[in-house]
């Protein structure tokens, strides 16, 4: 089995990097000075513990790649961003090839079932920093990351079993799970503060601003009759990684749309954390106003090219009113 890491930044290099230094076949496809960094002067991960140079194969374009009946894909980019991966990977990629997505949200899976036979889930947690091209941080310890596997739309295969047990090995703990979609639901109600930790100033204001998108959102899935998994279950799950703790003595700096912001790409994944709310809402006759307003500022907050948490929580709450 290889494993071909398409977008190779926080997570995807953490896998990468983790996957290559256990002896696995890896290849990662990672575009621009990142990807020119890697294939000079290998992934510098750092830890905890210090910091190692991993040497991985590096490619900027799935289109130098030959695929054959072995490979499974670990797609990592931003969810903004799957379309076009997907449509240059089909150019040279079997229909039968497994895409395994390693990404926010739930769009990805459905979008990768139009084009390949066999797609799968992954449910992510990890505090992985990506703002240095050739550089990642793992804030984790003594795990990497969680990452559970599972077939979607359900079900487990020997594929999934396989890369389970791949991460494990990795020091990444993970569970092949059949009922891989709700954990992906959960996730996405846990991720509708990325946003809003973004664009605001971290302060009690925010925790309530988070925790209102969080319950807005689960009310939306329930409306939509999307079943997730009990509260007190998936924080278990996420509690088994423990706290992130400091690398080279900086704390963990901020989650994947903080990220986005800081290193200036220029888009974020909003529309499709927060707009995947609002899109439920709008078919189910709900009502998302928190996590619309989130999504539209923090959608501003990137084509101005802003830098992160320039708002205040507490006015985003005020002009929300009572709940």
């Amino acid at each position: 089995m290889r494993l071909v890491v398409i977008g190779a930044g926080a997570v995807g290099g953490l896998v990468a990097a983790n996957l290559r230094r256990t002896g696995e076949q890896v290849v990662a496809v990672a575009r621009g000075a990142h990807g020119n960094a890697i294939a000079c002067d290998g992934l510098r991960l750092r830890t905890r513990d210090g910091e190692e140079t991993v040497r991985l194969p590096v490619v900027a374009d799935v289109s130098h790649l030959e695929f054959t009946s072995e490979d499974v894909v670990l797609l990592s980019v931003k969810s903004q961003a799957t379309e076009s991966t997907l449509e240059q990977l089909r150019t040279v990629a079997p229909l039968t090839t497994p895409i395994i997505c390693l990404q926010n949200g739930v769009e990805s899976e459905r979008r990768a079932l139009r084009l390949f036979d066999r797609v799968y889930s992954g449910l992510v947690f990890c505090y992985a920093v990506h703002l240095e091209p050739g550089r990642v941080d793992s804030h984790a310890s003594p795990l990497h990351a969680i990452i559970d596997v599972g077939r979607y739309p359900g079900g487990v295969d020997v594929t999934a079993v396989a890369v389970s047990e791949a991460l494990r090995r990795a020091r990444i703990d993970s569970v092949a799970r059949a009922d891989i979609l709700p954990w992906k639901y959960s996730k996405l109600a846990l991720n509708l503060g990325n946003a809003a930790a973004a664009i605001c100033h971290d302060d009690d204001a925010l925790k309530e601003l988070r925790k209102h998108l969080s319950l807005e959102g689960r009310r939306v899935l329930a409306a939509a009759g999307i079943d997730v998994i009990a509260e007190d279950e998936f924080d278990r799950r996420v509690a088994a990684l423990g706290p992130p703790v400091l690398v080279a003595g900086e704390p963990f700096a901020g989650g994947s749309v903080w990220q986005s912001l800081a290193r200036k790409s220029g888009s974020i994944e909003v529309d499709y954390l927060n707009g995947e709310i609002g899109l439920l809402a709008r078919l189910h006759g709900a009502s998302a106003p928190a996590n619309a307003l989130v999504q539209q500022l923090a959608a501003q907050h990137a084509a101005a090219d802003l830098n992160p948490r320039q708002l205040t929580a507490s006015a985003l709450l005020a002009e929300l009113g009572p709940d």
